[in-house]
């Protein structure tokens, strides 16, 4: 008589990537030749949570069955087709839970909000998850890690664009935000330089400048804002009207991260906060662009790229990184190593405790990669330095 499989269950959380699709069709192939059932989460952490074990319609619109048909040509588009959300079952708004559920039956929080984390690890159970594998960034890993310290087991696979979860050098997504951004500012070029201009790009990033500095970097930017340094608008004024006045085609370019401030200032962030805390971040860019026209008289060409960067298929590098993450989570779940985050750390793949992202925040390294005072990448030598300089 054969032993009953074990589950493994999948879901994406907080923002999409490219690369996310990929991940999921290797954990899907993978988890079933050794043996697992699989199932997929729906709309992130939102799907556990909405689950309703006496709706048979909760099947489908909150858990789907995956096997390798389902998944045969998800890697050949971006985003997540099992969708995301940002949910976050620990703190969750008494108005927002779904009828079925009671407030009174779950903890409330200081902010007055709802831990429903029971209510998760009941719909794990009732759906006989063995083994759940969370992909997201540092918040949706971050509640991952709170189910592994109640004891369920849990393997994370990172992703986001803005590459800031704490714990690993690498994650899902950035390689392809990066290429995007590097080919939308090469062509933003034609414009700039015929109408003779400085042009400012605003680039997605909240804690971490890397997108930002990297991106600035290939392209070859006369001049890069980073999340972590606060910046002298006059002075960066001064340095574009230079640099404009030292091209022969008479323009110059900028990158600026979304999370970026002014010496003295504050974060541009607008809406009201998610479940994470966090506003909607944007502006900063625009804010900069029309203070530079003040100060130079120079006309400007403003362009946030926003959700160019994070749309389309992934590049080869993120589909790469998708399927060894993907590989590893698997094979340390058969295995029994659970608690863990699969990682990159100096080029080599490795796993961590998964409440690492929980232990810090990734930040560029402005000591070794940035000249605070040119506002430009500084990569002076790359000898025993990290193929992609993370």
């Amino acid at each position: 008589m054969n032993a009953k499989k074990k589950t493994l269950a999948v879901l994406t959380g907080g923002g999409d990537v490219p690369g996310l699709n990929p991940t999921i069709k290797q954990v899907v192939n993978r988890a079933i030749a050794e043996g697992w059932r699989v199932l997929g989460f729906r709309r992130g952490w939102a799907g556990p949570l909405f689950f309703n074990p006496d709706d048979p319609n909760s099947w489908g619109q909150w858990v789907i069955e995956l096997d390798k048909h389902t998944v045969r040509t998800i890697d050949r588009f971006g985003g997540t087709f099992l969708h995301t959300s940002r949910t976050r079952p620990s703190n969750y708004k008494p108005a927002d839970l779904p009828e079925f559920l009671h407030p009174e039956d779950f903890p409330v929080t200081e902010e007055g909000r709802l831990d429903c984390t029971s209510k998760i690890l009941d719909t794990l159970a009732h759906v006989g998850v063995d083994v759940l594998i969370p992909i997201g960034g540092d918040d949706t890993l971050g509640y991952g890690a709170r189910l592994h310290n109640e004891g369920f087991p849990v393997v994370s696979i990172p992703k986001t664009m803005d590459n800031d979860v704490f714990g690993t050098d690498y994650c899902i997504g950035f390689s392809t935000a990066v290429t995007r951004s590097v080919d939308l500012i090469t062509n933003l070029r034609t414009a700039v330089g015929s109408h003779e201009r400085i042009g400012v790009v605003e680039l997605f990033g909240r804690n971490s400048g890397e997108t930002s500095l990297i991106s600035a970097y290939c392209a070859q930017v006369d001049r890069a804002i980073i999340s972590e340094v606060p910046f002298d608008i006059h002075k960066l004024a001064d340095l574009l009207l230079k640099d404009k006045a030292d091209n022969p085609s008479n323009y110059a370019i900028m990158t600026i991260s979304e999370g970026a401030v002014m010496i003295d200032g504050e974060i541009v962030e607008s809406g009201e906060e998610d479940a994470y805390g966090h506003k909607k971040l944007g502006g900063i860019g625009n804010t900069t662009a029309q203070m530079i026209k003040e100060i130079t008289g120079q006309n400007i060409i403003y362009q946030r790229l926003a959700y160019l960067m994070r749309s389309g298929v992934p590049d080869a590098l993120d589909r790469i990184v998708a399927a060894n993450y993907g590989s590893m989570a698997v094979d340390l779940a058969t295995r029994g190593i659970t608690g863990r985050m699969v990682a990159l750390r100096e080029g080599r793949y490795t796993h961590v405790a998964a409440d690492y992202t929980t232990r810090g925040l990734k930040r560029v390294d402005v000591d070794e990669f940035y000249d605070v005072s040119t506002y430009r990448p500084k990569v002076s030598h790359v000898q025993g330095k990290p193929m992609f300089l993370y």
